[in-house]
């Protein structure tokens, strides 16, 4: 008999077992050791998606957890011992350094051969997810500050195939010790050395169309819908979809966003115009093709990012999306018409050819009763090519959800006024602080989106020195913070604004953007608590820039400077109305 891992609370799994496609289990571990948060969520969630969403949607939806072999932390611990590897990881170098370090290490011999035997028998791509001791945890969920490095699995020989995961796996590793975790680690105070890595070896959900692989459907749902549209409520959650790899989603913050209990409710677009300018115009896939230059250190090694007209040649739109009719400024369902698509879900969600909402809210209700906490969950749909259904529905990762349910009132007649440092009436997060002595600010007149990546370099500069004092901060900046688009803001990662107690993105007249609820830097965002203010050019309430230039700067960059105030600021956020406000003594 095989041997399981039991505990109340990461369900079952069986030990990994050779002959991989004739087991019964597809749900399995190798090592002796913690499965990490990522995988210890799957396994709570793995029985009772069977139980209930087996036939629950059959036959429109098949319902389950792509099948997965989870690497465990003693084995990271071994890697890391057999070939000593302590002194580059904790040395603080930087991380393309620490990634070759890794890469010339060999895993234990205690893994190579189920390895081994995992790719001889599986010849889809697979995603090597990370799984971390520290992730997604009850109270400090946090989200991409680790790899994931997909492989296209397709080469003619085992050997080949065994290479690249395993270069995959010693990627992730690595990972543990990039700058961007190292800047988290510091701002949750917990130390790196605490921080074991598990990983997740999975078969990644999509078809292959020509020299590409990827799904019809990415998406995130999540319990808390912080800005609800029309009848929607808060407390019905969100779900955001794209076609292709859920990375178009968690990484450029690019998704169509509907209440899964009014999912023929648009996203709030200004017009037609506005809905195709926002609209997904580019998916991530893996590549299936030509091998890529050997660069076993890019996280991107083996995508590809390819326009919607590719899919539309693959055949993978045609129940995803409706067409811009230029002559009616209208759009129309589906993609029987010339012109613009407009990735809008309307086949699915308006004439409902798939039951995803319904779908959704009942994972929604189980995940929270599961969790007994707000959840965020991720997955990814393949749908038949003639009908839409039957689908297949892979579900990817549960992690707890952090909202604020303090009770804070603030009226419109405050968001102006004398002390009023800045206001608005989009602002994500709910509470009050009045402790907040330090600004880091991004001056308008300074900023050049060009240089977006030296101003993400000197917020880094200001932000370490702060996470080392414990003085949460005030950041104020231009365009999208997080973004993957360097023309579209300032692409920091989470880990160099970590210190951040409140957040202010300002929109420029050529810098408009669109804040992505399922973006992994917007749940770390949550996560933290962090109060974040939207404020667009032509809002009644704005930013008081003549106040904050006159007081005496601390430090002065090219692009950014710091003040330190005499008298803390005052900083108020009614999260049930969206409204903010932030005074100044």
């Amino acid at each position: 008999m095989r041997k399981r891992i039991y505990s109340p609370h990461r369900g079952s799994l069986a030990r990994f077992d050779r002959q991989f496609l004739s087991s019964a289990s597809r749900f399995t571990y190798i090592g002796s050791g913690e499965l990490g948060g990522k995988a210890h969520g799957l396994a709570r969630v793995k029985g009772i998606l069977d139980a209930k969403f087996r036939n629950a949607f059959a036959p429109a939806v098949e319902v389950a957890i792509p099948s997965l072999t989870v690497v465990t932390t003693d084995l990271f611990d071994l890697f890391m011992k057999e070939n000593d590897l302590f002194e580059i990881a904790y040395s603080g170098e930087r991380d393309d350094l620490v990634a070759h370090a890794f890469q010339r290490a060999s895993l234990p011999v205690q893994l190579v051969g189920d390895l081994r035997a995992l790719v001889e028998q599986v010849h889809t791509p697979l995603a090597v997810r990370s799984s971390s001791l520290l992730e997604d945890a009850m109270f400090e969920p946090f989200a991409s500050v680790y790899a994931t490095k997909m492989v296209p699995n397709n080469q003619p020989d085992a050997d080949t195939r065994f290479r690249k995961l395993a270069e995959a796996i010693k990627f992730v590793y690595a990972s543990t010790f990039f700058r961007s975790a190292r800047n988290y680690m510091k701002a949750t105070h917990h130390a790196t050395i605490d921080e074991k890595m598990a990983v997740i070896v999975q078969e990644v959900v999509g078809a292959r169309f020509g020299d590409r692989f990827y799904p019809h459907i990415s998406g995130v749902l999540r319990s808390y819908n912080f800005y609800p549209v029309g009848y929607a409520k808060p407390e019905e959650g969100v779900a955001e979809l794209a076609l292709g790899l859920g990375r178009t989603i968690v990484d450029d913050g690019v998704a169509w966003s509907f209440s899964p209990s009014y999912p023929r409710i648009d996203p709030p677009f200004k017009s037609t115009r506005d809905m195709l300018k926002h609209t997904q115009t580019r998916l991530w896939a893996v590549n299936m093709g030509k091998p890529p230059e050997y660069d076993p250190i890019n996280e991107t090694e083996y995508l590809v990012q390819v326009g919607i007209e590719e899919a539309e040649y693959d055949g993978t739109i045609r129940h995803l999306a409706s067409t811009y009719i230029p002559a009616d400024d209208a759009v129309e369902m589906g993609i029987e018409a010339r012109g613009p698509r407009i990735v809008d879900f309307s086949p699915i969600l308006k004439a409902g050819l798939l039951p995803l909402p319904e779908l959704l809210r009942s994972l929604k209700e189980t995940c929270e009763e599961m969790l007994g906490a707000m959840v965020e969950v991720e997955f990814a749909a393949t749908l038949d090519r003639e009908r839409c259904a039957p689908a297949s529905f892979g579900f990817l990762q549960v992690r707890p959800m952090v909202v604020s349910t303090a009770a804070v009132d603030l009226d419109e007649t405050e968001l102006a006024g004398e002390r009023v440092l800045l206001s608005s009436e989009t602002v994500l997060g709910n509470g009050a602080l009045d402790t907040i002595r330090d600004v880091v600010y991004v001056d308008p007149d300074r900023f050049d989106v060009m240089k977006s990546r030296e101003i993400a370099a000197e917020i880094e500069r200001l932000n370490g020195p702060l996470v080392e004092a414990r003085r949460p901060y005030l950041l104020i900046g231009l365009g999208r913070w997080g973004t993957t688009d360097p023309l579209g803001g300032i692409p920091v990662d989470f880990g160099q604004i970590s210190g951040a107690a409140v957040i202010v993105e300002a929109s420029l007249p050529n810098l408009a953007f669109t804040l992505s609820q399922g973006s992994h830097f917007f749940h770390n965002v949550t996560s933290f608590k962090i109060l974040y203010f939207s404020i667009r050019h032509h809002d009644e309430h704005g930013i008081d820039w003549g106040w904050l230039r006159r007081q005496e700067r601390r430090w002065d960059g090219a692009f950014a400077s710091r003040v330190e105030l005499a008298a803390p600021l005052l900083v108020k956020v009614d999260g049930r109305s969206g409204r903010g406000v932030i005074l100044h003594d």
